[in-house]
C-alpha cells in the first residue's frame, strides 16, 4: 500500500540525521567558555530560551547599537586543514568592530552554528574561539543556536553567523558629523587578511602559485600558508574605547572589510559634506601575504578594492589631537590593546573620488 512503512521498528530523529544527545553534549562542553566571557550586567546563564543583559548604569541617554556578520569562505581553509580554533574569533571580530566604530561599547554577542552532522569536538573548538573573541572585545557570550541540518551542508562543513549588541551615549555617537578638511587619518595595523577576500586569496596562492597548506614561502616570514590564511581578525574594541577614555575627540572610523580601502573609509564621511579622504600609500607596512597574492597576478587596483592591505581600521582625528591619539592607541597598559598605529592620510575637500591614493 502506498505510504506504508517498509520496516516495523520505530524511526528516530537520530536516524534522520539529528542527534539531540550530541547537541546536549556540546552545550555541556561550552558552559565553561561562556563563564569566561561575561559581564556584570548579564542576568542568568547559558541554556535558557533567551539571554538577559542590563545596560551599564553610567549611561544617561543610551543608544543600543547592533551588528551582524559571518566569516565567509575563510571557513573553507578551516575545513581543508581541520583547524577550527580561530574562526570563532573572526566571527566575533567582524561584528564587534562594526559596532565599535560608532563609539559604542559591545555588551553581548550571540552566535549561530549550522552544520549537517554535529561533531562535538569541532563545535567546541569553534565556540571556544567565539568565547575568546568575546573576552578580547570585553563583551559577554550571551547565548547562541546550534542547528543540525542534515542534507543542507556538505559532510564536515558548517556555517557561522554572529550578532553583537553594544551601547553608546547618544551625545557620543561617532558618525562623521564633525569631520573637517585637515583632519588626519590614523590607520591601525591589521593582523593580515582578516576575514575578507579569501576566495581570491586561495585562488591566487593555492592555484596560481601552486602552494600547499604547509608551504612556507619567504614572504610569510616563517608562517605556513594555512597559518597565514587562518590568522584571526584583530579586534579593535579596546583601541577605540581607549581613544574615548583619553578624551580624544575622534570624528569617525572605518572597519576595513569587504570593499577594502576603496569602499570602506568613505562610509564615515557624511553624504553631501563635500569631503574626501586621501590615503598615502607607503605610510604603513604591508604584510607579506598581500605581496604574495599580488605576485600571483592580482593588479593593484584589485588589491585595494578587495583587501585591507595591512590596515584593519582607519580613524579620523583632528590634527591637533594626533599625538594624544597615537599615545592612547599604542599604550600597552592593561586597558589598551597596544596597537601599531600610523598616520596614513588626511581629510580633503572633495574634487572627484571619495578616496584618493597618493
Amino acid at each position: 500500500m502506498a505510504g506504508a512503512p517498509t520496516e516495523n521498528r520505530p524511526l528516530t530523529y537520530k536516524e534522520a540525521g539529528v542527534d539531540i544527545d550530541a547537541g546536549e553534549a556540546l552545550v555541556a562542553r561550552i558552559r565553561p567558555f561562556a563563564r569566561l566571557a561575561t559581564r556584570p550586567e548579564v542576568v542568568g546563564g547559558l541554556g535558557g530560551f533567551a539571554g538577559l543583559c542590563g545596560i551599564p548604569g553610567r549611561y544617561k541617554s543610551p543608544l543600543l547599537v547592533s551588528g551582524t556578520d559571518g566569516v565567509g569562505t575563510k571557513l573553507k581553509t578551516a575545513f581543508a586543514t581541520g583547524r577550527h580554533d580561530t574562526v570563532g574569533i573572526d566571527l566575533v571580530a567582524m561584528s564587534v568592530n562594526d559596532v565599535a566604530v560608532t563609539g559604542a561599547e559591545p555588551l553581548f554577542f550571540l552566535d549561530y552554528f549550522g552544520t549537517g552532522k554535529l561533531d562535538v569536538d569541532v563545535g567546541a573548538a569553534v565556540i571556544a574561539g567565539i568565547a575568546e573573541g568575546c573576552r578580547q572585545a570585553g563583551c559577554a557570550l550571551l547565548g547562541g543556536e546550534t542547528a543540525e541540518l542534515p542534507g543542507l551542508y556538505a559532510p564536515g562543513e558548517y556555517d557561522l553567523a554572529g550578532f553583537a549588541v553594544g551601547v553608546v551615549e547618544r551625545s557620543e555617537v561617532k558618525d562623521g558629523r564633525d569631520l573637517a578638511a585637515g583632519d588626519l587619518l590614523i590607520g591601525l595595523a591589521s593582523s593580515g587578511l582578516h576575514s575578507n577576500g579569501h576566495s581570491l586569496a586561495r585562488k591566487a596562492v593555492l592555484e596560481r602559485l601552486g602552494l600547499g597548506w604547509n608551504d612556507r614561502p619567504a614572504l610569510l616570514d616563517g608562517a605556513s600558508v594555512a597559518d597565514e590564511l587562518l590568522r584571526p581578525t584583530r579586534i579593535y574594541v579596546r583601541a577605540l574605547l581607549a581613544l574615548s577614555q583619553a578624551g580624544v575627540a575622534w570624528r569617525g572610523a572605518a572597519h576595513i572589510t569587504g570593499g577594502g580601502l576603496v569602499d570602506n573609509p568613505p562610509r564615515f564621511v557624511p553624504e553631501g559634506a563635500g569631503l574626501a579622504l586621501r590615503l598615502r600609500e607607503g605610510s604603513w607596512p604591508v604584510p607579506g601575504i598581500f605581496r604574495l597574492i599580488a605576485d600571483a597576478g592580482v593588479e593593484h587596483a584589485e588589491m585595494r578594492r578587495t583587501f585591507n592591505l595591512g590596515l584593519g581600521m582607519v580613524i579620523a582625528v583632528p590634527a591637533s589631537e594626533v599625538p594624544a591619539a597615537l599615545a592612547a592607541l599604542e599604550s600597552r597598559s592593561s586597558d589598551a590593546a597596544g596597537e601599531r598605529a600610523f598616520v596614513v592620510g588626511e581629510v580633503i575637500p572633495r574634487a572627484d573620488a571619495e578616496v584618493e591614493f597618493v
